[in-house]
């Protein structure tokens, strides 16, 4: 990992996969020399898995291979904050008007479908990752939060999302928070423990017939073969395969000719220790529950499945050319702002023990906007930029991915983020400029509407920056 961090100290969700029977956490075999499949996946996190996961239901015959450059899970599947929702980076209206309104609507159903069908599968194959369907609360704490989440309800009924607008007392009967003025509610969201999601899934790829190599780095993808390398004496190989499947995320920044396809910008957590029963009373937030608010700077919180409180955010800069380091997982400034968030919103939580935190980078396309899809010319997939909303998407785009590499003609492959290419980013330094100005901007905004009382001018100033 190049640093003297252990996988175990990823996140709270490594922390405790670490103590199950089944996990050591050791590296599978790496890759020497050369090989050959029929399908090549590179990245073991959800994307890369789902994928080997749908095309072995499609055909048990088929050989996969997937590439990992440290241990399945690595990346933001095994660090993020535990949501399976229906969230989508890319608003209905904005698909409308690209692409229609019957394909919004046909997107939007599948999102929702989609929270449900990894229930199904989480039970139906035995994974042990605390699923719970607990729907999601987003709390209004200020006038012009409470003007969103009544828009939001609003937008969301032209769309057939099922989002409810509370009153103050409906809110805070949920979620004992502080001045809550309402909030909306949705029941399309699930919690997990997404490390134990993400290695349980390995191991049912593996059973079903997949092959998982790690501490593989892929230098290179091109259409036919993989080019990698491995250990420190750099031992190159070459994986051969008909398709190749990009799902590398926040890393793929790190491929030759894909320097700007993708931001990589960190979100980071804390946890406290395991609350007692009381402090849950005060609160409210039944077991499994999600939230969040409506402020403009993304945060996010979960009950866990032992009683903690997990909690996360944006905030953390942008690194100079995409930087993704081990140094940047943890900052202390950004984790003292969660903290105090957190006691803002739960004044009971002051003297609660803060075990655990973590960080990792996720990716955004320049447009905001997720994408799936294959050359077929070429026989090189791929799968990304969900800019945080991707425990559920990337169940959708494994399906998706399955269905284009073996050739099949269905919903799924005619959704309109199919083949959606973003611009690349600008490149340095002005790349550095624009993410951590937004960055900035979304900060300000929050302040602004404390000190107004109104909508921020700030935030309108920079939605069509965020792909709105």
């Amino acid at each position: 990992m190049g640093t003297d961090l252990t996988y175990r100290d990823l996140s709270l969700w490594f922390d405790q996969v670490a103590d199950d029977p089944h996990e050591d956490l050791a590296p599978r075999a790496a890759l020497r020399g050369a090989t050959e499949a029929d399908v090549v996946v590179v990245g073991a996190g959800l994307t890369g898995l789902w994928t080997a996961y749908h095309l072995l239901r499609a055909d048990p015959g088929i050989d996969v291979l997937v590439v990992e450059q440290e241990i399945a899970g690595y990346g933001a599947s095994g660090r993020n904050g535990g949501w399976c929702s229906a969230l989508f980076p890319v608003p209905a209206d904005v698909i409308a008007r690209r692409h229609g309104r019957t394909a919004a609507l046909a997107m939007r159903s599948a999102m929702r479908s989609t929270v449900h069908e990894v229930a199904a599968t989480v039970a139906a194959e035995g994974l042990d990752c605390d699923l719970v369907l607990g729907g999601t609360l987003a709390l209004a704490r200020s006038r012009p939060q409470l003007a969103r989440a009544d828009a939001e309800a609003q937008e969301a009924a032209r769309w057939g999302d099922p989002v409810e607008l509370l009153t103050a007392e409906q809110a805070h009967a949920r979620l004992a928070a502080s001045s809550v003025l309402g909030g909306t509610w949705t029941p399309d969201c699930a919690s997990l423990q997404p490390a134990r999601l993400v290695r349980g899934l390995a191991r049912l790829v593996e059973r079903r017939g997949a092959r998982i190599v790690e501490r593989t780095q892929a230098t290179a993808i091109r259409p036919g073969r993989v080019v990698t390398r491995t250990g420190a004496a750099r031992t190159p190989g070459t994986v051969r395969a008909r398709h190749v499947v990009r799902a590398t995320e926040a890393w793929t920044p790190r491929l030759p000719g894909s320097p700007r396809a993708l931001a990589p910008v960190y979100s980071l957590m804390v946890a406290t220790e395991p609350l007692p029963a009381s402090v849950w009373q005060r609160i409210g937030l039944a077991p499994g529950g999600t939230f969040t608010d409506h402020r403009h700077l993304i945060v996010y919180g979960q009950r866990t499945a032992d009683d903690r409180l997990a909690f996360g955010g944006r905030g953390a800069p942008y690194h100079w050319r995409s930087g993704i380091d081990p140094r940047h997982d943890r900052d202390p400034r950004v984790h003292a702002a969660l903290e105090r968030t957190l006691v803002d919103l739960f004044g009971e939580l002051r003297d609660a023990r803060v075990t655990h935190r973590w960080g990792g980078p996720l990716a955004i396309a320049r447009d905001w906007h997720a994408s799936v899809g294959m050359d077929p010319a070429t026989g090189v997939a791929w799968a990304g930029g969900y800019v945080g909303d991707g425990v559920a998407t990337t169940y959708l785009a494994g399906r998706t991915l399955a269905d284009l590499i073996t050739g099949r003609d269905t919903e799924l492959t005619r959704l309109p983020w199919v083949g959606h290419r973003s611009r690349p980013w600008e490149p340095e330094p002005l790349r550095w400029l624009g993410v951590n100005a937004g960055l900035r901007a979304t900060t300000l905004a929050d302040v602004e509407e404390r000190l107004t009382g109104r909508p921020s001018v700030v935030a309108r100033a920079v939605a069509p920056l965020l792909g709105h």
